[in-house]
């Protein structure tokens, strides 16, 4: 199922507008809209503002935010090619959104998302699905949080990312080192010697700050595991 969406964007850059339509796919619903493109560090909608969009990832890395009150930065996730994000159908929008890299996204109307899940049972039942893997990959992400040791949670994380990739050993994270640290909730510090610690052990080779090789899965599994 598909429908063309048409969106005006009367504060965008021409240049921003790719000139291609693309699409969001939520498994059984498909839904068509425009590209836009975002600078590195640029945001993609703000906390509170009206989540009139659903946001598809087609290149470039997005992470989703929030700030506590005394002003520190809390990633809850980030969102790559395939990905969707920004669906808050309840309201406006609980979290911030941000390109890590320079992005290319698919916007559609929430709307039309909104009458394609009442006239259509199998729409409905796609998007049902899309938001139960949210909730389970919120609490797989609660669960390593809750998680004692630094290593274990940058274990954690490194063998999420690489199955993103069906289990590639070489990784080139679009991160830096102070996000992995918002994302797991600690310091770079931490994040930092938890990595170095992981060299030493022989688990993971550092090539470059970005680039991690995975030496030994079992060890971070192990590690994980702990």
């Amino acid at each position: 199922m598909s429908e063309a969406t048409h969106i005006e964007f009367r504060n965008a850059q021409p240049s921003r507008v790719a000139n291609a339509s693309g699409t969001i796919d939520f498994g059984m619903l498909k839904m068509q809209g425009v590209r836009v493109r975002y600078g590195r560090n640029e945001e993609v909608f703000g906390e509170g503002e009206p989540a009139d969009y659903v946001y598809g990832v087609v290149s470039g890395t997005v992470r989703t935010m929030r700030f506590t009150s005394d002003g520190r930065r809390q990633i809850l996730g980030f969102h790559m090619a395939g990905d969707v994000f920004g669906l808050d159908l309840g309201g406006p929008h609980s979290c911030s959104a941000e390109a890590v890299t320079a992005c290319e996204i698919v916007l559609v109307r929430r709307s039309a998302v909104e009458k394609a899940a009442r006239e259509d049972v199998a729409a409905a039942g796609a998007l049902l699905t899309f938001a139960s893997n949210q909730l389970h990959e919120a609490q797989e992400h609660a669960i390593v949080l809750g998680r004692k040791g630094a290593g274990e949670r940058v274990a954690a994380f490194l063998l999420r990312f690489a199955d993103r990739f069906s289990g590639r050993r070489e990784l080139d994270l679009p991160m830096s080192r102070a996000d992995i640290a918002d994302y797991l909730a600690l310091t770079i510090e931490t994040v930092s010697r938890a990595f170095t610690q992981m060299e030493r052990d022989h688990a993971i080779a550092l090539p470059s700050s970005r680039r991690v090789v995975m030496c030994s899965r079992s060890a971070l599994e192990e590690l994980q595991a702990a």
